[in-house]
């Protein structure tokens, strides 16, 4: 009688320390710094963020008073980032992100000195919020081209996915943390502990050891540099053109979940709790989406990402509708997943049609374009309704971003760039791919 021989069990993979498993060759030691770096500053920020409101609160502040202290930190971004990706371009990104870092340090750690120690004044907090969003401002456009400097690009989609996964987990984390810490300790010490996080940040992102690229010899002053990024933005139809969409895809979400979606939960849902259930489900949703990217790699990425930006219109219907916490969570949940879908998608396409050296450039007006209408729809929703009715105004923005997605979707190069396959970025990188082993920057040591 003859019998099957029993097969091999597989070998589980390699553990590293603590027992955790290797990461994947590509993801090398710089990779994994800037991810470290941006956890650790994502971690304290998404708690700060809370205790910068409590702190104005705290001192007998009003809504207002509120509103008046995160304007200024949008109103310092909104200013400076121009400024600041011409300066990224110009300058070594790591020494940019670095610099940005430590003037976040220092201004928070002033902001949680004047907290702790007494009863600030508003225009103090509002002054040091404003120094944060500068640091915003030169850091953002910065950031943009790092991820590429630390892998190659074979390896770019799974890249950016783990990125934005690790930011999106710290924030999710750093709020849930960020708001216990509030209530045990109060303000002043969250703010600290932002401080310390941004220190520590910078501290890694010195580590790097990333080459810097080529890049042209800048003969002009700051205002050529900007008339440069602006010709580069404005000759691609679709990159304007997602720009405008997005601008008022992010003023109709902001809107509608920081002013109509509390109000509706207290009045249909039953408060607090159940809106907080909605909105952990969207943060849920982006680490779903995050590890969904790691995986699909879709061939035309932009047409992949808008097709996703529909579901971000869901959570201004549930609340239209006033569904109950059952039906929005699984809507946040999806709208979530949809963001990062767009996101990778649109990091992928930046990165592979956008000139190295007039990367950080492009980001700030990409940047600037997001943003601009948020804070301005964020003051006038109220207004609008009261003019118009508050389920009417929503209904209202859930029509504009599912009309400006599909206006989008009517230009040629969204429905038809495609990615391209990067060979071996690195003779090292070609030497390893022959050898059957990973290459390119992630083995550098």
């Amino acid at each position: 009688m003859t019998g099957t021989a029993p097969r091999p069990r597989p070998c589980p993979p390699p553990r590293g320390r603590f027992g955790l498993p290797h990461p994947p060759p590509w993801a090398g030691r710089d990779f994994r710094l800037l991810v470290g770096a941006s956890f650790v500053a994502n971690l304290g920020n998404s708690g700060a963020t809370i205790a910068a409101a409590y702190a104005v609160i705290v001192q007998g502040g009003s809504a207002t008073d509120v509103g008046l202290v995160i304007a200024a930190r949008t109103l310092a971004l909104v200013v400076f980032l121009l400024v600041g990706g011409a300066v990224a371009d110009r300058l070594p990104r790591q020494r940019v992100m670095v610099g940005a870092n430590l003037l976040n340090a220092v201004s928070q750690g002033f902001f949680a000195l004047l907290v702790i120690g007494g009863s600030p004044p508003l225009w103090s907090m509002a002054a040091l919020a404003a120094v944060g969003g500068t640091g915003q401002a030169f850091f953002s456009p910065a950031s943009e081209g790092m991820v590429l400097a630390t892998v190659d690009r074979r390896h770019a989609g799974q890249a950016f996915s783990v990125y934005r996964l690790s930011m999106n987990g710290a924030s999710i984390l750093g709020a849930a943390i960020g708001g216990a810490l509030v209530a045990a300790l109060g303000p002043g010490w969250v703010l600290a502990v932002d401080a310390a996080g941004f220190a520590v940040a910078a501290a890694m992102r010195s580590r790097l050891r990333t080459p810097q690229a080529e890049r042209p010899a800048k003969s002009g002053g700051i205002g050529r540099d900007l008339r440069e990024g602006w010709q580069e933005f404005v000759s691609r139809p679709w990159l304007w053109g997602i720009v405008v969409q997005f601008g008022v895809v992010n003023a109709m979400v902001t809107a509608t979940e920081s002013v109509y979606g509390p109000l509706v939960a207290r009045e249909h849902m039953g408060g607090a709790g159940p809106w907080g259930l909605a909105v952990a489900a969207g943060g849920f949703g982006t680490l779903c989406g995050g590890l969904l990217m790691v995986r699909w790699r879709p061939r035309r990425m932009l047409l992949a990402g808008t097709l996703g930006v529909f579901p971000m219109a869901l959570p201004a219907i549930c609340l239209a509708l006033a569904v109950p916490v059952w039906v929005l969570a699984p809507a946040m949940c999806a709208t979530g997943v949809a963001i990062e879908v767009f996101a990778v998608g649109w990091m992928l396409a930046l990165h592979q049609e956008i000139p190295e050296d007039r990367m950080s450039r492009v980001s700030a007006y990409d940047w600037l374009g997001s943003v601009s209408l948020t804070p301005v729809a964020t003051a006038l929703a109220g207004p609008a309704a009261l003019a118009f009715g508050r389920t009417q105004a929503m209904w209202g923005s859930a029509v504009l971003i599912l009309l400006l997605t599909g206006a989008v979707l009517l230009l040629p190069d969204v429905r038809s760039l495609e990615r391209r396959v990067h060979g071996p970025d690195t003779p090292q990188a070609a030497v390893a791919e022959q050898e059957g082993a990973p290459g390119g920057l992630a083995t550098t040591p």
